[in-house]
């Protein structure tokens, strides 16, 4: 090295201080999740119930709190959505048992639960608490621990509900570090946890670039897409149903969920009798004017405006100039000709509705594969009785929920359906995610399979499996290390485990060997 550049050189390396605390949260994750792959069934739905009676009782406080550091949505779906993901969500999944071993004699196999160990789960802005709740209510379930990763715009209201059913889980038996979240989130602290050898799988539900990143980063992981669902409304349909349907969902929360309706479409002989029921169901149906403008407003040369997520329709309609009822529920741009690459044919997370006709069933369909590739394994909707035309329909889009005469936004997430309620929406094959139903618990627990041989005897029912779980008492994490203190007297952690611990901790905080 010359001398001038030993003069520039650095004096002294400042850590990332950020990172390092992220760092020794997962380590805090990976001692927790030791300890709690082999808590027994009873211990782990008392963990549950507690977080779930916790979660509920903050719901409107912290969805108030989202919508005032967001800026996106409206309290009381926020508030509807954050009680969903806690004594609902734990009662859908309360009799599935990720914890028990299965003994199938007939076949002489023997099952055993493993849990992934670590999650390390991203949390976007639009539904920044349902989605810690949801996320840390699965790996309860299947006996994980995990890391939220909140997005910067959702940080301060996503650390304080992670701490709060963090408690509360702590409370209920659970090891320290069980549940906790990243308060300063960066793109360079995301990317360095993603691809940590101590996280076991990513669950990633954000923007495309975030999620690619996750199925970049060397560890597993199970990621979602973008929606653009597409509704069609055939002429059997109960037309003002329909309508209060389509202004339900798109309404709901100012339509930030993923599932919601971005483009409607019916056949032309059937369009003005959707204007109308559009109409009494709260929308303002657009003229051509008002929808140039709108999607002038919409879309820029940057891409899709942003500051228009999550906002009311009355607000978007102001900035945009047009002029509608206070009282509007969502817009409806009206593009006459389905096929045409119109940006209103896009994802719109906000209460914007194209409503576009068809010649006939035919066209609409290939109008509808066309559009929902934007948003392809995602979600669709079909109103109207023709049994065939459902069929052909949900065969024809590549998406993977077809809801039926119900509100696309609650219904793909299984608030209004009974598919397992989510709110990571797996697109599959078609959206290049690694599943393509809803995220539930059972992702994060694989098998161990004992299996004899087929004309090997096997007497299964003498097996002792009851070592494979247990309700035991968890010694206490310190606060601010990544590994516990020598639990005295519990035998679980040696001391010569603990120096190991200890020097692997320190080596990936330098980066390097110590």
């Amino acid at each position: 090295m010359s001398e001038q550049a030993t003069l520039d050189a650095p004096r002294l390396s400042v850590p990332d201080r950020e990172l390092s605390r992220a760092r020794m949260k997962v380590g805090r994750a990976a001692w927790a999740a030791r300890y709690y792959k082999d808590f027994n069934r009873d211990a782990v739905l008392a963990i549950a119930e507690a977080v779930a009676k916790a979660g509920y009782e903050k719901a409107a406080q912290f969805a108030e709190e989202a919508v005032a550091e967001t800026g996106f949505g409206v309290v009381e779906h926020k508030t509807i959505k954050n009680r969903l993901c806690t004594h609902e969500l734990l009662d859908y999944y309360r009799d599935l048992d990720l914890v028990t071993p299965r003994v199938d004699e007939a076949r002489k196999i023997i099952e055993l639960p493993k849990p992934a160990g670590v999650v390390f789960a991203l949390a976007p802005a639009t539904n920044p608490v349902a989605t810690v709740y949801y996320k840390a209510m699965l790996a309860i379930l299947s006996r994980n621990a995990i890391v939220l990763s909140p997005h910067p715009a959702s940080k301060s209201v996503s650390a304080a509900a992670a701490r709060h059913i963090a408690q509360a889980a702590e409370a209920a038996g659970a090891p320290a570090g069980l549940i906790q979240c990243v308060e300063n989130p960066s793109v360079p602290l995301v990317q360095d946890i993603m691809a940590s050898d101590r996280i076991n799988v990513i669950l990633a539900t954000g923007g495309t670039a975030m999620v690619r990143a996750a199925y970049s980063s060397g560890n597993p992981a199970l990621g979602v897409g973008p929606g653009n669902a597409v509704a069609y409304i055939d002429p059997t349909a109960r037309v003002d149903a329909a309508a209060r349907c389509l202004v339900e969902s798109k309404a709901f929360d100012n339509s930030v969920l993923c599932t919601n309706e971005s483009v409607a479409i019916t056949l032309g002989s059937n369009r003005g009798n959707m204007e109308r029921a559009l109409r009494s169901a709260g929308a303002h149906v657009c003229n051509a004017a008002d929808t140039d403008r709108l999607r002038d407003y919409l879309f820029t040369e940057k891409g899709f405006n942003l500051e228009a997520i999550g906002k009311s329709a009355a607000w978007i309609a102001e900035r945009a100039g047009l002029r509608v009822n206070p009282s509007t529920k969502i817009l409806v741009p009206v593009v006459e000709t389905p096929g045409q690459d119109d940006l209103l044919f896009r994802e719109k997370l906000c209460p914007v509705l194209t409503l576009t006709a068809a010649g006939d069933f035919e066209q609409a369909l290939t109008f509808a594969k066309h559009t929902t590739r934007r948003g392809a394994g995602h979600s669709a909707a079909f109103h109207g009785e023709d049994t065939d035309r459902l069929v052909a329909f949900s065969q024809g889009v590549p998406v993977y929920r077809v809801v039926v005469n119900a509100p696309c936004s609650q219904g793909a997430a299984g608030f209004a359906t009974h598919l397992p309620p989510s709110f990571t929406i797996g697109t599959g094959f078609a959206g290049r995610s690694s599943i393509g139903e809803n995220l539930g618990p059972q992702h994060l627990v694989q098998w161990t399979r004992i299996a004899y041989g087929k004309d090997a005897p096997a007497d299964l029912g003498g097996v002792d499996l009851d070592a494979v779980s247990s309700g035991r008492a968890m010694p206490a994490a310190p606060a601010d290390s990544s590994q516990p203190a020598d639990p005295q007297g519990s035998g679980d952690v040696s001391r010569d485990e603990l120096r190991r611990l200890i020097l692997e901790e320190l080596r990936s905080l330098k980066g390097g060997d110590a």
